[in-house]
């Protein structure tokens, strides 16, 4: 007998996530077409900004190091 009632438990469990999910996320504000194209512009842009910097610094430590160990 309690392993129906923990059984039905766990499925009320599962079904209440999921619907106070689906509650929480018709209360998200949603940002339009054009915010989210901007956004992921803005992301990009520092994405490789971020990638041009620690590669250059990657290099300039390479050269250093191997001029300092001389190989």
């Amino acid at each position: 007998m309690a392993g129906k009632k923990q059984k039905r438990s766990e499925q009320n469990a599962v079904s209440r996530y999921f619907r106070e999910t689906r509650g929480e996320l018709s209360k998200v504000s949603w940002p339009t077409r054009r915010e989210a194209i901007g956004l992921t512009q803005v992301v990009i842009l520092v994405m490789i900004l971020m990638g041009a910097i620690l590669g250059s610094l990657d290099w300039v430590f390479f050269r250093f190091f191997a001029n300092l160990l001389g190989t």
